[in-house]
């Protein structure tokens, strides 16, 4: 009788054992999802939907294009100092595969270089003085890259619309949502690109960061655009807009937001207003916000 005592016990040992590992690693598995990032809505990004005559949210273009020279850390520093609800930066690929703020294909515009932007490597793009062309006030300010934007955004507390210009891989894409998440700004930022290709690759890095798909032409079903692309909502140009207004109710109806650019008058803006966009983006965040106050203030 010894003998079946002793094999009771050892069985008893094993699957307590075995209770115990399945603890432990259900244990890690809620520790694991407790501490990965939720979801951003579209309400926490962007806020609720407006109706026409609210005041739309405020992204300050190229950083603070009106203050400082554009894409660079002394005007995104500017805007973030301005608290406008955003600010928005263009970032393209150097030849080395860097990501650093440049709007156009070439750094003629704004630097004293020449070229396009894909030929040149970082060190190269470093060199290059991208203030002077604004103003002297600015010699030898550099091009920033992704990294210095998001540390700068990082600590100002502010939000960010981050264009993606040009041609970007999975590769590129993953190692920019990487700098995102290193930050944990995945609630705070907002990527978007005219390439739905590009879209899809942020889709398979992260489902936490969010998505904007930007329109110069609106599709005939541009709810259903946006569904596939798997966005939050659409970055549209004005005459888009205002040659179908329907689309924002359109798109209001799903849950996406409607961002209008670039607008800097106040005959631009009024117009939009009254349709209930969500958000405007604007080279002159300053008279925006004020425009705006006084537009809500005559309501």
């Amino acid at each position: 009788m010894p003998q079946p005592a002793a094999s009771d016990r050892a069985r008893d040992r094993i699957h307590a054992l075995f209770v115990v590992c399945v603890l432990a690693v259900a244990s890690l598995v809620i520790a694991f999802l407790g501490a990965s990032p939720a979801r951003v809505t579209s309400r926490e990004l962007l806020g609720d939907t407006r109706t026409p005559g609210d005041a739309a949210f405020i992204a300050s273009h190229r950083g603070g294009a009106a203050t400082a020279p554009e894409n660079t850390l002394p005007a995104i520093t500017a805007a973030l100092a301005g608290e406008f609800d955003y600010v928005e930066v263009d970032v393209a690929l150097t030849a080395d595969r860097h990501p650093v703020l440049m709007h156009d294909a070439s750094v003629d515009r704004t630097t004293d270089g020449h070229g396009r932007l894909a030929a040149l490597t970082l060190a190269e793009v470093r060199a290059l003085d991208a203030g002077s062309w604004f103003d002297p006030a600015f010699a030898g300010t550099q091009v920033p890259t992704l990294a210095e934007f998001l540390d700068t955004l990082g600590g100002s507390g502010g939000r960010a619309i981050i264009e993606l210009k040009g041609s970007w891989d999975a590769d590129a894409v993953a190692g920019a949502i990487a700098e995102v998440s290193a930050r944990a700004l995945e609630d705070r930022v907002a990527l978007a690109s005219f390439d739905a290709r590009t879209l899809a690759f942020a889709a398979g890095a992260s489902d936490v960061v969010s998505r904007l798909l930007i329109l110069k032409n609106v599709p005939a079903d541009v709810a259903s655009a946006v569904a596939e692309a798997g966005a939050r909502g659409v970055v549209v140009s004005r005459k888009a807009v205002l040659a179908r207004p329907s689309i924002v109710d359109e798109l209001h109806a799903v849950g996406a937001r409607v961002v209008v650019y670039t607008l800097n008058d106040d005959t631009q803006w009024d117009a939009v207003t009254a349709l209930g966009v969500d958000g405007i983006v604007t080279d002159d965040p300053h008279t925006l916000s004020e425009w705006l106050s006084t537009y809500a203030g005559e309501r």
